[in-house]
C-alpha cells in the first residue's frame, strides 16, 4: 500500500484568484501530491473569467457557485442541499478519489457538508478535514465533533487543543504545520520588479504586513505602532496587504479597512503607508525589500502562513501571543513574541530590529534553517500523504 498512488480529492470554498492561507496552502500542498506521481482534483468557488474546468500544475480544478461563500452569504442557504449534492456527486464520479478531503467545512453550511458526509459513506471513500480555524459557537461544536471523519488535520497544536476541548477524539486529530514553497520564497528573490511598481519603497525602511487587511490581523496595532517608529525613523514605509479577491463571510472587511485608513489620515502616516493588493507572484520581492515582518494578531490565529513565507526569505518576523504562532516563532531565535494589542512593544522590536543589521541577519538566518529542516513543500505533502494511507490501510 505504502507504494501505492493515490488519487486525492480536495474541497475548499476558495481557490486563487482568491487570497488567503488556505488558499495558499492548497497551491503549495496539492501540486506537491502531483509532483511525487499521485492524482489531485479539487473542487472550489466559481470566478468571473476563470473555466468552470481548469489545470493547476497538474492539478485539476471544478469551479462551481455551490462553493462560493460571498455568494452563499448573500443568497442564504435554503434550498441549497439538492444542488449542493448533485455537485458533489457530479465531482466525486469524475474523479473516482481514493480520499476526499475538506478544508474549513465544519462550518458555514451544515447543508453542504452533510451531502459530502452521505456520499463519502455510500461510496466507502475515508473523509478527512484540515481545521484551518475553530469557532465558538453550536454549528461549530455540531459539525466539527458529529460528522464521520475518518481523520482531522489541526494546522497547530493550538487548534488541535480547540478540537480536543470540544470532544474530539484525540486519536483522529493529528497536528501537521504548513508548509512553504522555499524555492518561491528565497532571500535572493530579484526585487527590480516591485521596486520599480512602487518606487516609494526604494532606499526606504520597510516594514511589512503581510496579512490582509483586517482587525483581526492586527492591522490597526501594526499602524499605531508606525506612528512611534517614525519618531525614529521618518523615513519608515509600512506595506499592508489591501484585499480584493478574499472570501468575506459577512461583509466585514470594508468596515476594517475604512476604520484603518482613518488611522493613517489621523496619524498622518499617508507618505508612510503603501496598501494595494499583491498577487502571489509579488509576495517573496515584498519580504525581500523588508527589514522586518509583522504580524500583531488581535485573535486567535490558527497558524500564521506568512510566518514561514518571512522565514523562507530570512526575514524576522514579529508575531503576538496568540493561537499557533508561538509554535513557530520563538522570541530572539528567529523572531520576536509580544502581548496582545501592544502596540508600543512592537514598535520598540521593530526599532530594536532595525538599529541592528547583525541581530536582523540572525533572527533571519535561523528562520531559513528551520524552514529547510521542517516546513518544506514536500514535508507537508509527506506528512498528509502518510496519514491518508494509515486510514485507507
Amino acid at each position: 500500500m505504502s507504494k501505492k498512488k493515490l488519487n486525492i480529492a480536495h474541497l475548499h470554498w476558495g481557490f486563487p484568484p482568491v487570497i488567503g492561507g488556505v488558499e495558499t496552502h492548497l497551491t503549495i500542498l496539492l501540486p506537491a501530491f502531483v509532483s511525487m506521481g499521485h492524482k489531485a482534483s479539487l473542487l472550489t468557488c466559481s470566478f468571473e473569467g476563470y473555466p468552470g474546468e481548469d489545470d493547476y500544475n497538474g492539478v485539476k480544478v471544478t469551479r462551481n457557485p455551490v462553493m462560493d461563500l460571498n455568494w452563499l452569504y448573500k443568497r442564504g442557504l435554503d434550498g441549497i442541499q439538492v444542488e449542493t449534492a448533485r455537485v458533489f456527486k457530479k465531482f466525486i464520479d469524475k474523479n473516482k478519489p481514493d480520499v476526499l478531503h475538506a478544508h474549513n467545512m465544519n462550518y458555514f453550511s451544515k447543508a453542504h457538508i452533510k451531502a459530502l458526509e452521505r456520499l463519502a459513506i455510500q461510496k466507502g471513500i475515508p473523509l478527512f478535514l484540515t481545521a484551518h480555524n475553530a469557532w465558538d459557537d453550536v454549528q461549530f461544536l455540531e459539525l466539527t465533533s458529529t460528522i464521520a471523519w475518518n481523520h482531522i488535520i489541526a494546522v497547530s497544536h493550538f487548534i488541535a487543543k480547540e478540537l480536543n476541548g470540544i470532544g474530539c477524539d484525540h486519536r483522529i486529530v493529528t497536528t501537521i504545520h504548513h508548509g512553504v514553497d522555499e524555492d518561491m520564497f528565497n532571500p535572493n528573490a530579484d526585487t527590480k520588479k516591485i521596486l520599480k511598481k512602487y518606487p516609494q519603497l526604494k532606499g526606504k525602511r520597510v516594514i511589512f504586513h503581510p496579512a490582509r487587511m483586517g482587525l483581526a490581523k492586527g492591522c490597526d496595532v501594526s499602524i499605531k505602532a508606525l506612528r512611534t517608529v517614525k519618531r525614529k525613523y521618518p523615513d519608515v514605509m509600512l506595506v499592508l496587504a489591501g484585499t480584493k479577491n478574499i472570501i468575506d463571510w459577512g461583509d466585514t472587511q470594508q468596515k476594517d479597512i475604512a476604520y484603518m485608513v482613518q488611522l493613517v489620515e489621523k496619524f498622518g502616516l499617508r507618505d508612510n503607508v503603501l496598501i494595494d493588493s499583491y498577487d502571489l507572484t509579488d509576495m517573496p520581492a515584498l519580504y525581500n525589500v523588508s527589514q522586518v515582518c509583522v504580524y500583531p494578531s488581535s485573535s486567535f490565529e490558527p497558524f500564521g502562513l506568512t510566518m514561514l513565507e518571512a522565514m523562507a526569505c530570512s526575514r524576522p518576523m514579529i508575531v503576538t501571543k496568540t493561537g499557533g504562532m508561538p509554535e513557530i516563532i520563538s522570541d530572539a531565535v528567529n523572531g520576536f513574541v509580544i502581548p496582545v494589542k501592544d502596540s508600543e512593544e512592537l514598535a520598540s522590536r521593530i526599532i530594536q530590529v532595525m538599529a541592528d543589521k547583525d541581530l536582523r541577519a540572525r533572527l533571519g538566518a535561523t528562520g531559513r534553517k528551520m524552514v529547510e529542516a521542517s516546513y518544506r513543500k514536500i514535508d507537508v505533502a509527506q506528512a498528509t500523504l502518510s496519514l491518508y494511507k494509515t486510514v485507507i490501510c
